[in-house]
């Protein structure tokens, strides 16, 4: 466990901790007061409340000896419970914010040790499956993506990421574009996708650039601003479910041969 998971832990079990207590004060609060006031089950509540949030309304009724007693001691039990439990609140959000501090450092951290990486600018259905099978292969990766959303996800799967706009400089500097082998560029607009290429290449001359496309005027507009590669992923997935009619065993043997992990033969490239 780390430094961050440890003071998540403390925080969840102070919070559950105050929690349990308050409830034990007002439920010591409750069956005090109609036992020796004989008051109803909603008096009851209601002067243990006031009591021990010291919010002061003023008694429902005339208070006896042992009633006057009893409601001192649920006084000091009601603060010292109350402030406890305010204290493991401020001590949750500080230590959240700590949390927070220590990932992102450990992150840029990790980042800025990369070198021959490959940043993936979205991280929708096709970013994150690009980044897998990247990640499958030992292949570095960082993530450019401006969905808060995605967060959740990156962390789940164990990517470094950042949350910006890929589309601006400081931000793909940040991602170690001087030192990337590569970028992939996956937004879900066509004219982003050719701003990214567009910025990407200017900062990086030798920078293998793949994008996506969704029609074949972006697919021009991106090979002028300096796409290596331009994939369709609609004429693909069109091109790929025509052939599984028209050929659907050579799609099979293609299908086993290119992605099944499990058996030794393997198409690479030669170089």
């Amino acid at each position: 466990m780390n430094m961050a998971d440890g003071f998540y832990e403390l925080s969840y079990k102070g919070l559950l901790r105050g929690l349990v207590f308050i409830a034990a004060v007002v439920f010591f609060g409750v069956v005090g007061y109609m036992v020796l006031q004989g008051w109803s089950f909603l008096d009851a509540l209601y002067m243990t409340v006031i009591t021990i949030t010291t919010v002061g309304y003023g008694e429902i009724g005339k208070l006896s000896q042992s009633g006057r007693v009893f409601t001192i001691i649920l006084i000091f039990l009601g603060i010292g419970t109350m402030a406890y439990f305010l204290g493991v609140v401020a001590q949750a959000m500080v230590e959240l914010q700590i949390r927070s501090i220590i990932g992102r450092r450990k992150l840029g951290l990790r980042i800025r040790a990369m070198k021959k990486h490959y940043i993936i600018c979205g991280y929708g259905r096709i970013g994150r499956i690009i980044s897998h099978e990247l990640k499958t292969q030992n292949i570095p990766v960082v993530v450019v993506d401006n969905d808060q959303a995605s967060r959740p996800l990156l962390e789940s799967d164990d990517i470094p990421y950042i949350i910006d706009d890929a589309t601006n400089e400081e931000v793909l500097t940040e991602a170690g574009i001087e030192r990337a082998k590569g970028l992939v560029a996956v937004v879900s607009s066509d004219a982003d996708n050719v701003f990214i290429t567009l910025t990407a290449r200017g900062m990086n001359h030798g920078l293998f650039i793949v994008s996506r496309a969704d029609d074949e005027k972006a697919e021009r507009k991106l090979l002028r601003a300096g796409a290596d590669r331009v994939v369709m992923p609609y004429l693909i997935g069109g091109q790929k479910m025509a052939q599984t009619i028209i050929r659907p065993a050579v799609t099979d043997f293609l299908e086993f041969t290119v992605h099944d992990k499990d058996i030794e033969l393997k198409l690479e490239e030669l170089s």
